[in-house]
């Protein structure tokens, strides 16, 4: 891998640490003046539920995607422009590899609780990306104890 990043993506959990992984994204953007996506991942309801509700999920999923687009731009905005904003549906590491791999991403940046134990062993979305990606990987720790989280 080159020490030159020319694509970097930065996956959020919409929580009010997005905003310290997107700080670290764009630091890292700007120094290799490179273009910046940010990505959010919706679970399907179908996954959440196991596929066992005998209803339609359809107009609730377009109101999560709704909610999840308009939290992004409250995240994103003025720093990452519209077109390079994206809120997907699917397991997120997952899509966070097929949106990499389809954008030419050599850098994905995501947020890492740094969790231990069992939480540790059931593994985390930051896990995930990293084992399967095909680029560099930076996890920022959040949330650390006694640390507030920039909002």
């Amino acid at each position: 891998m080159s020490n030159e990043y020319r694509h970097v993506l930065v996956a959020v959990d919409l929580t009010k640490d997005s905003h310290r992984v997107l700080e670290r994204a764009m630091q890292i953007a700007d120094r290799n003046h490179a273009k910046l996506s940010i990505l959010h991942t919706l679970e399907p309801l179908g996954f959440a539920y196991g596929g066992d509700i005998p209803m339609d999920l359809t107009s609730i999923q377009d109101q999560l995607d709704e909610h999840a687009k308009q939290r992004l731009a409250e995240i994103a905005d003025p720093h990452v422009a519209k077109e390079d904003q994206h809120v997907l549906v699917g397991m997120p590491d997952t899509e966070i590899h097929r949106f990499s791999e389809e954008h030419d991403v050599d850098l994905i940046v995501v947020g890492s609780h740094g969790r231990h134990g069992f939480a540790l062993l059931l593994g985390s979305t930051s896990t995930g990306v990293l084992h399967g990606a095909r680029c560099d990987v930076l996890a920022v720790r959040v949330g650390k104890k006694g640390e507030e989280s920039a909002e």
